[in-house]
C-alpha cells in the first residue's frame, strides 16, 4: 500500500519545521538577558585591566584573549580536532556501554542490585588520581582519552535511560501484554518511547562532561589536544594563550550542548508528528 504524501516523512519533517523555527527564535529571545551579562562581565573585565594596569601575565584583557585567538588559530584548530575526536568518540562508546547495560538491567531487573553499587563506586574515583593510571595502562594514544570520557559520562545516561524505562504506564504495559506482545515488542513500543525525554536529559548533561574528561585526559598525558596548549602555555607563562585555549574548550562544549538539544527537539518533534493521524 502506497504511502500518503502527508504520511510521508517528507512531510512530517515539514511539519515539524515551523515549530522548530518558533522554539529556536523563542530561546534566542530567553538568551537575551545571559548575553547581556555575559557582555558586561567581560566589560568590567577589560576595564579593570586597562585602568588596573595589571601585568598580562597575572590577568590578560579579554581583547588580549581574542587576539590570541586569532593569532595563533591554526595552532589552536590542530589541537582542537584531536580534542574533538577523543570527545566525540569516548561519547559514542559512553552511549553504547550506558544502552546496552540499560536494557540488560531492565530485562533483568535483579542486576541493577549487583550492577548499580559498582557503578556508584566508579563515580567516587577521582579523576586526577585515575587519569595518570589509565595513560600508564594504555599510553599516550586515543584509547586513555576515550576510557575516561567514557567513564565520566556513561552513568547519568544509564541512570536516565533505566530511570526513563520504569516511567512508563503499567496500564499500557499490562494491555499490550494482554493483546499477547512479547517482552521485547513491550520494550520497543512502550518502554524505549517513554524514556526518550530522560534520555536526552542525560545525554545534555554528559555532553557537558566529555570535553572536560578529554582534555584533562590530555593535560595529563597526550601528543596532542588543547590540553597540551594549555599544559604548555602554563609552563611558558601564557595565561592570554591558556585563556584561549580555554574559551575553544567551552565552546566546543556549548556546541555539542546545543547539537543535543537540537537533535532532542527533532526527535521528539518527529515522533509527536508521527503520532498525529
Amino acid at each position: 500500500m502506497a504511502l500518503s504524501p502527508s504520511g510521508s516523512p517528507a512531510a512530517r519533517l515539514c511539519r515539524c519545521l515551523p515549530s522548530l523555527i518558533s522554539s529556536v527564535v523563542a530561546r534566542l529571545g530567553h538568551s537575551l538577558p545571559a548575553l547581556f551579562s555575559v557582555a558586561a562581565a567581560l566589560a568590567a573585565w577589560e576595564a579593570y585591566v586597562r585602568l588596573s594596569g595589571i601585568s598580562v601575565l597575572v590577568l590578560p584583557a579579554p581583547s588580549r584573549v581574542a587576539e590570541q585567538i586569532v593569532v595563533n588559530r591554526e595552532l589552536l584548530w590542530t589541537h582542537t580536532w584531536p580534542t574533538l575526536q577523543a570527545t566525540l568518540v569516548g561519547f559514542a562508546f559512553s552511549l553504547s556501554v550506558a544502552f546496552l547495560l540499560s536494557v540488560l538491567i531492565d530485562f533483568v531487573p535483579r542486576l541493577r542490585r549487583a550492577l548499580f553499587p559498582v557503578f556508584v563506586i566508579s563515580q567516587t574515583l577521582p579523576l586526577v588520581a585515575i587519569a595518570p593510571l589509565v595513560v600508564l595502562w594504555f599510553g599516550f594514544g586515543l584509547t586513555p582519552k576515550i576510557l575516561l570520557v567514557a567513564l565520566v559520562t556513561f552513568f547519568p545516561m544509564l541512570v536516565a535511560l533505566v530511570d526513563g524505562y520504569e516511567s512508563t504506564d503499567p496500564d499500557v504495559s499490562a494491555l499490550l501484554g494482554s493483546m499477547g506482545a512479547s517482552r521485547a515488542s513491550i520494550f520497543r513500543r512502550a518502554r524505549l518511547p517513554s524514556a526518550m525525554p530522560y534520555f536526552f536529559a542525560g545525554l545534555r548533561i554528559s555532553i557537558t562532561y566529555a570535553v572536560v574528561a578529554a582534555i584533562f585526559a590530555e593535560y595529563v598525558g597526550a601528543r596532542a589536544g588543547l590540553g597540551i596548549v594549555i599544559l604548555n602555555a602554563k609552563n611558558s607563562f601564557r595565561p592570554d594563550l591558556m585563556l584561549a585555549a580555554v574559551v575553544i574548550s567551552s565552546a566546543l562544549t556549548l556546541t555539542l550542548f546545543a547539537a543535543t538539544a537540537l537533535l532532542q527537539r527533532l526527535a521528539l518533534n518527529w515522533r509527536h508528528a508521527g503520532s498525529k493521524p
